[in-house]
């Protein structure tokens, strides 16, 4: 079954807006809130990368039935797994059991605020296997132990506990992270929605739901929405290998400059046209993607609200439906 949640991006709105629209997301029936967790943002346009957790507390106490996830958490580098760990428990039992944790191997970006270097990404992935080891031994309860080539934890007790164990998705953009979330975790991440990382996830075991994300930029002025996305979203264009590597907002400007906002607009959907954000989300649940966050660029949230609620929403509806009909 589809369905479809709202991302609220850290890095273009301060704290307090961000559970704004997570209760203004919740209003307009979206499903589940997906809120990214950097210490930097992607670009220099951006201005805003807030604590997320403190977000989830907020947006945890303020909401009532929409769920809520990180897209992703790195729990590797500059978070230790045991205190993630502990503060996914937390806000699991805030939310009375409506958070999902989505981790991954990281940029470089967040990462290496720690002065802890930034390992080549295979380690990282060992690093992340460790990490998943380690939350789900504490969400068992009691006291545990842990030694391995990463990560020692000493005597640790994680004492509040949701009813249920925190569901782990986990991000992958290539075979072996596919592979890692099937063998480890509870469910499967993609920032594309790529069929092909669905297959290597079903064929290596994974049972779990599929997670993806996809940007759009409405507004009345088609130019205006392009000239935004390119603005606020171009970072993404440099495809994952890339994305991990930059350490820092001006990296990202200076590789993104001959990015051009025509160019960005064959991947974002933008503007008014219903048309091309139903074929494009259409295009993720044909790859196999049933829990689908859509990510507006920049300030006019409460315009693309109005749009989810009077066109975008009974529409994908009717297309989840045809598809689900023809399976």
């Amino acid at each position: 079954m589809t369905r479809f949640g709202c991302t609220l991006l850290s890095e273009d709105h301060p704290p307090d807006r961000l559970v704004e629209l997570g209760r203004r997301a919740e209003r307009a029936g979206f499903e589940f809130l997906a809120v990214s967790d950097h210490y930097h943002p992607w670009l220099p346009e951006q201005h805003h990368s807030p604590y997320t957790w403190t977000v989830l507390g907020a947006l945890a106490a303020t909401t009532q039935r929409v769920e809520l996830a990180t897209m992703v958490t790195c729990p590797i580098i500059r978070y230790h797994p045991a205190v993630v760990a502990q503060k996914a428990a937390t806000v699991a039992v805030l939310s009375g059991g409506r958070f999902t944790l989505g981790v991954g191997s990281g940029e470089q970006l967040n990462e290496h605020v720690v002065g802890r270097g930034w390992p080549a990404v295979e380690q990282r992935h060992w690093m992340l296997a460790e990490a998943i080891e380690i939350m789900k031994l504490l969400w068992r309860g009691g006291y545990r132990s842990f030694r391995g080539e990463h990560f020692t934890v000493e005597d640790a007790r994680v004492f509040d506990l949701p009813a249920q164990p925190v569901t782990v998705a986990v991000a992958a953009s290539g075979r072996r992270a596919a592979v890692l979330a099937a063998r480890l975790g509870d469910a499967l991440i993609s920032d594309q929605p790529l069929a092909e990382l669905v297959d290597i996830y079903r064929a290596a075991g994974g049972e779990g739901a599929t997670w993806t994300q996809i940007p759009v930029c409405w507004g009345e002025d088609a130019e205006r929405a392009r000239q935004t996305a390119h603005d606020h979203f171009r970072f993404s264009a440099l495809g994952w290998k890339v994305m991990a590597e930059l350490p820092n907002p001006i990296n990202f400007a200076a590789a993104t400059e001959a990015i051009t906002p025509e160019s960005l607009a064959e991947e974002i959907p933008s503007g008014p046209d219903v048309d091309r954000y139903v074929n494009t989300v259409r295009s993720a649940i044909d790859a196999g993607y049933e829990n689908i966050a859509l990510l507006q660029i920049g300030d006019e949230q409460d315009g693309f609200f109005r749009f989810w609620e009077q066109e975008l929403a009974g529409r994908l509806g009717a297309a989840a439906g045809a598809v689900a009909g023809a399976g």
